[in-house]
Order: C-alpha cells, then structure tokens, then sequence
C-alpha cells in the first residue's frame, strides 16, 4: 500500500520502465497478433492500457493531458513513445496535484469505495495484467521477451543457462 505520494510515485516509475521495455519490443506486423479470431489483437490491449491512463486518472481527480485518438490504435513505435510520454506526466502531475492526505481520501470507484491509494494501485495492477497479455502474444509472434521480474527465455540464454520449465 502507498503511504505517500512518493511511495505510488517510485513504484510507478518501477512498473512504468519495465512496461517500457516489453512497448519497446513491439513491432507494426505483431500489433495484428490476436488472442483469439474474434479477439482483441496485441495493438488493440497495449493501446487500450496506455490510452486508458489519462482517463483514469481524470476520473479520480487528477489532471493530466488525454491521449490523441484513444480509439485507433497507432505504430508501434508511437505506442511505446504515447506510454513514455503519459508515464512521465503521471509521476509530475500526482507530484504537483496530490499529497500524502489525498492518498487517504475515499471514494467511489467503479461502485467500491476506496481511498485512492487503492484507486492507483488497481491503475499499476491493470496495466501489468495487459502487459502480461502482450508479452504472451509478442511471444506468440516471434519477438524476443524482456525480463520483467526475472530473466525472460532469452535472458537466461545470455545467462548460458537453459529457460527452467
């Protein structure tokens, strides 16, 4: 749980970097990959999660800039440079926006009431569970895994050891 801003702020930046990593493995031809015929497609999850952040956090109080056209999903390239962008802003605008008193306030959210500490830590939690969902289709489309919270196949290749099963 988040006890200040700077505590949400560190584990954000945490999760934004890795996030970054897998956005950045991402190719034109595997944001087609889909999970299933009638499916979301890789591009369609990876923009979903990082245009979803800025009306995220509008809904619970915190300004930040939306995202150009949240309903077509861009190259790769400038979906892994949107996700910098919005990463960035979200660490100053709760900086500058929020303090520690604002992390205990409660509120409703999608009919829960929670504080918002909670509120930002179910924003990091979705993002990771897409994020997890791209690395199974990038994996599925060929592209190379970066660690996130270990050695991915391809890590423990350049560690000279064979991928535990």
């Amino acid at each position: 749980m988040y006890r200040t801003v700077g505590d949400f702020i560190a584990e954000w930046k945490n999760e934004a970097a890795l996030t970054q990593k897998v956005l950045d493995g991402l190719t034109d031809e595997s944001l087609l990959r889909q999970v299933y015929p009638e499916g979301r497609t890789l591009g369609r999850i990876a923009w979903h999660f990082v245009a979803n952040i800025p009306d995220y956090l509008t809904e619970f109080g915190v300004s930040i800039a939306k995202v150009p056209n949240p309903n077509e999903v861009p190259s790769a390239k400038e979906i892994a440079e949107t996700f910098k962008t919005v990463s960035a802003h979200v660490a100053n605008a709760l900086q500058e926006q929020w303090t520690d008193d604002t992390l205990k306030q409660i509120q409703n959210s999608f009919g829960r009431m929670e504080s918002n500490a909670t509120i930002f830590m179910g924003l990091i939690k979705h993002i990771v569970h897409h994020r997890g969902q791209v690395t199974v289709l990038m994996r599925q489309a060929g592209l190379p895994i970066p660690a996130v919270y270990g050695p991915s196949k391809e890590g423990w290749a350049k560690l000279g050891v064979t991928a535990p099963l």
